[in-house]
């Protein structure tokens, strides 16, 4: 999970910020084909990236298949490409100077949140009640994944757009919700505050309510969840760590709380 999350941000990064449109378009048909092969067919600063990517996803296979589990990699690897389709089609936006409608925008940045991916690959090594319909589920987009990925992808992108605009990226949802409604900036922050605190009411409704999926299913989305409300609470302290979420951090694995 931890290498996954490391690749997926370098993976990020080279999208938004580091390859050319073209480059992008030659990495994109070679993570669709996820074939050890391709490396030869890129340029040379995206070698490296895809080869230690397709490694890690083989690890993964290699471990389960001694379980009788590679199916589960199989579908982490389809979620993997799926988060590499939405990065290019907002990296074609910002080659196209295109401006989604929010709507438009949100049904894309769903899914590059990666939190969909994530949740697949952290089913992956769990116990044997997790089974293929639970990442059938999963794939369908169930209630609690999106409200975890509305949580995502609008605390993010209020805490951090104004640092991305700065250069050439591609527009967040503040920027589509105040171009296609004519509003400030802080008029879209109050419009996805909402949002975000419904979500929270669905995620909770989820535990409340009878379910096709084990529990541990939903504690993985719950808890994926409240990684990304530490780190975008007031800051994007992803992007840029600071004194807050060192804090929160050591107190929370270094200097917990004795019960």
């Amino acid at each position: 999970m931890t290498k996954v999350i490391s690749l997926t941000s370098i993976v990020d990064d080279t999208y938004d910020a580091y390859a050319t449109y073209e480059e992008l378009e030659i990495f994109t048909k070679a993570i669709q084909r996820w074939d050890i092969n391709c490396p030869d067919q890129l340029p040379d600063c995206m070698k490296l990236c895809y080869s230690e990517l397709l490694k890690v996803f083989k690890d993964m296979e290699d471990l389960m298949s001694e379980q009788g589990k590679s199916y589960r990699v199989q579908l982490a690897k389809e979620a993997m490409k799926q988060v590499c389709q939405a990065y290019f089609v907002e990296a074609k936006w910002l080659h196209e100077h295109y401006m989604p409608t929010v709507e438009e925008y949100l049904s894309v940045a769903f899914v590059s949140t990666c939190y969909p991916m994530l949740t697949i690959v952290s089913f992956v090594g769990m116990e044997d009640s997790i089974t293929k319909e639970t990442f059938t589920w999963a794939f369908n987009t169930p209630k609690i994944l999106r409200a975890s990925t509305i949580i995502c992808r609008l605390m993010d992108d209020v805490v951090s757009h104004q640092f991305e605009q700065e250069r050439e990226h591609v527009p967040s949802a503040v920027e589509c919700y105040t171009k296609q409604y004519g509003v400030s900036a802080q008029e879209a922050y109050d419009e996805f505050y909402k949002r975000i605190n419904n979500a929270w009411k669905d995620m909770n409704e989820a535990f409340l309510k009878p379910t096709v999926v084990p529990t541990s299913a939903l504690n993985r989305i719950l808890n994926l969840t409240r990684v990304i409300d530490l780190l975008y609470k007031d800051e994007d302290a992803y992007t840029r760590v600071g004194d807050s979420a060192k804090t929160s951090i050591t107190a929370l694995l270094i200097d917990p709380i004795s019960i």
